[in-house]
């Protein structure tokens, strides 16, 4: 392989198919490694189209495995069907001075295969909260500045929603939604009776509903409500960088891809200031290359591209590439999982509902917007839905032809909540590289040492007090509710280490995602974040690469990296 390309993408996830497409629409050749396996898009789905009773064990985990990895098969969807996509935890290590639960999954499409597909936008609030409310740190860029490049990726990726009006949560470029079922609309509906100020709506999701000329030109089609999704999709009916950025990107014939690479630390030349290139150590033979180019696109998710950064040492930063106020590393936040609320809504029983809808609606945060108005900062999103029971009540044993008729019938209805919490970046919430413990690499391994504080607490307790509220306005019954008290981290939705801002006193990287003290590295995948919002992050990184990746090939064609 010819080491030298225009531009090296590390990882090759959500961000990282982004960056890769942008750059080779752009005309520039273009390495993307990734440190695992690779997986093409429909070949690589073994289990996409199994029945459950095809399964082994039925879907479900054995014990040994669960003993085994008792970090990743607490990952949200984790199960028989789509394990191959998750790491196992012996491969992967890494030091938790506070507990935190690192999920990853390493293969070409990284985690977009296995993600959640949420995809709200930010409202001009989050870009200026942190600042106007006093717990962080505005953004350098706003909604204006960002919103072209929401409305260029959704409308590449697809995705379904309708256009509601709500400040909090800016419209879309949108396809016909998933519609509610009954209940989701009684509950909508009583909600906005109650509540003017709340709405649910809608899901923002990541599916394609309706597939546009851009999605045929993709190969991609329709999403069958199969909600099989972290199995991979055989239609490409959602979103993921295998199905979508990556196979655009090859088709330019300006993309070489390059699995069972890990990076070991982006290269500096302290003459020019700049990048050089990458070091990378083959997965497998553990062979070191090194890889020149003239930009370089940091996607390999928050925590690995601030590891990353962290080993980038050199004589001009010894503690990290761009390190040198000590920020590298810092302000890690992520979102609140914790609060749950369920229960039980009585009639609607001659209604059902078609499909096995993959999405769900969403209550837009309607805490401290203008102004703060709780004893908290920050708001939250409010993920819903409404489903039925299989099976009538039976008295008597499970077992025998009467019981497995009475399964042929549905039962009652059911309805849930569950939040999306904003969480204080904060200097302490840290990760750095381990002095003493390596990978089977001999790269350091990574120490987390994150955690929550009062402002998450009394944010709990809102929702779990709001959401009660609002079930019982709704008529829902026997409602509980409940604190999982989960470590952070099992969100998988880690941000910030390498935060964006005004100068190099106060974050890495400056409002184009450039690293202040390096110009030809752009980090834009979570680790980029200087607050976390409510809303999912995925959509945001997707735009902010769009627009990095632009502006580093414009750059690059002046002759200016």
């Amino acid at each position: 392989m010819d080491n030298t390309f225009d531009a090296i993408v590390i990882g090759s996830g959500i961000s990282g198919g982004w960056a890769a497409k942008e750059l080779c629409d752009k005309g520039l050749k273009t390495l993307v490694l990734e440190r695992g396996r690779d997986v093409v898009h429909n070949k690589d789905y073994p289990t996409a189209n199994l029945h459950t009773w095809e399964l082994k064990h039925r879907g479900a985990l054995t014990e040994k495995f669960r003993k085994d990895n008792p970090l990743i098969t607490k990952a949200a969807g984790f199960g028989e069907d789509n394990k191959h996509f998750f790491i196992e935890d012996k491969d992967h290590p890494y030091v938790q001075e506070k507990p935190f639960d690192w999920i990853r999954g390493y293969q070409v499409g990284g985690k977009s295969i296995i993600w959640g597909r949420a995809t709200q936008r930010w409202s001009k609030y989050e870009f200026t909260a942190p600042e106007r409310q006093g717990y962080g740190m505005n953004w350098p860029i706003g909604y204006d500045d960002v919103a072209p490049w929401y409305s260029h990726v959704e409308k590449f990726m697809g995705v379904c929603g309708t256009r509601d009006g709500i400040e909090a949560m800016p419209d879309g470029e949108f396809l016909p939604p998933f519609q509610f079922n009954c209940v989701e609309q009684h509950m909508s509906d009583k909600i906005k009776e109650h509540f003017p100020d709340r709405h649910m709506v809608h899901a923002r999701w990541a599916h394609i509903t309706e597939p546009q000329e851009i999605h045929i030109q993709q190969g991609r089609g329709q999403c069958q409500a199969r909600n099989m999704c972290m199995r991979g999709c055989p239609f490409g009916g959602y979103f993921s960088s295998i199905s979508s950025t990556l196979p655009w990107a090859e088709k330019t014939g300006n993309m070489t891809i390059r699995p069972f690479s890990v990076v070991h630390s982006i290269l500096y030349d302290e003459e020019t200031s700049k990048a050089t290139g990458v070091r990378v150590i083959d997965a497998n033979t553990k062979e070191v290359t090194d890889f020149k180019a003239r930009i370089i696109f940091l996607n390999a998710s928050a925590l690995n591209s601030t590891l990353i950064m962290l080993n980038s040492k050199s004589n001009r930063f010894p503690n990290g590439l761009g390190n040198d106020h000590d920020l590298l590393g810092r302000y890690v936040a992520f979102h609140n999982y914790r609060g749950w609320a369920s229960g039980e809504v009585e009639g609607f029983e001659d209604k059902y509902y078609y499909g096995r809808n993959p999405t769900e609606p969403i209550i837009a945060n309607f805490r401290n917007l203008g102004e703060r108005d709780t004893d908290f900062v920050g708001g939250y999103t409010i993920f819903s839905g409404a489903w039925r029971d299989r099976g009538v009540h039976f008295k008597q044993p499970a077992i025998g032809a009467a019981y497995k008729l009475s399964q042929t019938e549905p039962g009652g209805w059911h309805v849930y909540m569950y939040m999306q919490g904003e969480t204080i970046p904060k200097a302490e919430n840290h990760v750095r590289l381990s002095a003493t413990e390596k990978d089977q690499w001999g790269i350091p391994l990574l120490v987390t040492s994150v955690g929550y504080d009062d402002n998450d607490e009394k944010m709990l307790q809102d929702f779990l007090s709001q959401s009660m509220l609002m079930m019982e306005k709704a008529g829902v019954k026997n409602i509980e509710t409940n604190d999982s008290k989960q470590a952070p981290g099992l969100d998988i939705h880690e941000m910030g280490g390498a935060r964006m801002g005004t100068e190099p006193a106060n974050s890495m990287l400056n409002k184009w995602n450039q690293v202040h003290q390096c110009k030809n590295v752009f980090v834009t995948d979570g680790a980029c974040m200087t607050s976390t919002g409510n809303q999912s992050p995925s959509i945001l990184y997707m735009a902010l690469t769009a627009r990095a990746a632009n502006y580093a090939a414009e750059e690059f064609k002046k002759g200016n990296l």
